[in-house]
């Protein structure tokens, strides 16, 4: 496989299906961290220990298949332009910080993009398994088989008292990372979720945007995640945060029915204006077409739009994204270049679903 078979499509393979509750949980996401033992851990290695750890990550688990994901292929970024690094990070295989911190760093992915093996991210490994829907149990299990496998071939730095060695004190420990993305247009739109972050807080959670740490929630869609590991099992923290999903996905159900009880008007005609707004801009913002995505998904979810479906929807938020815009404009466009570029993609996109 090329790099480009891994943007040609916006969505990932495991997307194409829904999952458990995926009228509020779009995916779960189960991160493991975990440095390889006799090596300075990447903020402190130098250039040539960087690149020996590199090489001993790709010749162990390059061309393989842990478990049932096939054929891992490795991308090096320092092989490929800063356009297609923020199209793979449009697309969650690797994150923001692989992009501004690469050196000889890369990443390798499954054939279905499930999973995602970041090499010299913050740690050695970043080991990423990504499911529709909420399956954090089923997330874990997997992700325990994936680790036992890449540790069957590479030494993990362990210690006896603490755990896995990380980078972060705060992944000390199990090394896991367990996430939930979630879409609260409800919660939102009604300011109720800002009230409830302080709770969700004390919980030891953290909810981030769309992208993880410092982004924004784009789209009314939010990432719940677990803060710390140490002292912790891996049991503990997806009850914990299972937990917590629940009751938000009651909550955010809750309020949902509340809007069409009390404001159904100005629910539907906020909705119906946000499908105009993308069925017949000329331009359009990321910020104000990913508001007009959740609008328009609430409204899918809650039965007034049957037309279309939730797949493109989830595919247009990865599209209109600006690395991918570029890609498929097959050149680099400027702020009202890519507007225009995006509304053009979104007109053509729905109107295909439509008619079939």
């Amino acid at each position: 496989m090329s790099f480009q078979s891994f943007i040609d499509q916006a969505i990932s393979p495991w997307m194409q299906s829904g999952g458990p509750q995926d009228d509020i949980v779009l995916s779960t996401r189960i991160r493991l961290a975990r440095n390889l033992s006799h090596y300075p851990f990447p903020l402190k290695a130098p250039a040539e220990m960087m690149k020996k750890v590199n090489d001993a990550i790709t010749a162990s688990l390059s061309g393989q298949s842990i478990g049932h994901y096939e054929n891992l292929q490795y991308l090096s970024l320092d092989d490929i332009s800063s356009l297609d690094t923020h199209a793979l990070v449009e697309k969650h295989l690797i994150s923001p910080y692989l992009v501004e911190h690469a050196h000889h760093s890369g990443v390798l992915l499954s054939t279905n993009e499930q999973l995602s093996i970041m090499i010299n991210e913050e740690d050695h490994l970043r080991m990423q398994l990504y499911f529709p829907g909420l399956q954090l149990e089923k997330a874990l299990e997997e992700a325990f088989q994936v680790d036992d496998e890449v540790e069957a071939c590479l030494s993990f730095a362990f210690h006896e008292k603490y755990g896995y060695l990380t980078t972060c004190p705060t992944n000390v420990g199990t090394g896991l990372r367990a996430s939930v993305m979630v879409h609260l247009p409800a919660l939102s739109m009604t300011n109720k979720l800002s009230k409830m972050i302080p709770a969700i807080n004390q919980l030891g959670l953290v909810v981030r945007g769309i992208y993880g740490e410092g982004t924004e929630a784009l789209g009314n869609i939010y990432q719940v995640s677990n803060q710390v590991t140490l002292g912790r099992t891996e049991r503990d923290i997806i009850d914990n945060l299972q937990s917590v999903i629940i009751k938000l996905i009651d909550h955010e159900r809750a309020v949902r029915k509340m809007l069409m009880k009390n404001s159904a008007l100005e629910l539907e005609d906020r909705i119906y204006r946000s499908y105009g707004v993308l069925k017949h801009s000329r331009l359009i913002e990321s910020k104000e077409a990913a508001k007009c995505i959740s609008d328009v998904r609430l409204g899918i979810d809650v039965g007034y739009i049957t037309d279309i479906s939730k797949t493109i929807l989830s595919e247009l938020m990865v599209l209109t994204q600006p690395a991918f815009l570029q890609q498929y404009a097959k050149s680099h466009l400027n702020q009202h270049e890519r507007d225009q570029k995006r509304s053009a993609m979104i007109r053509e996109r729905l109107t295909l679903e439509i008619e079939d």
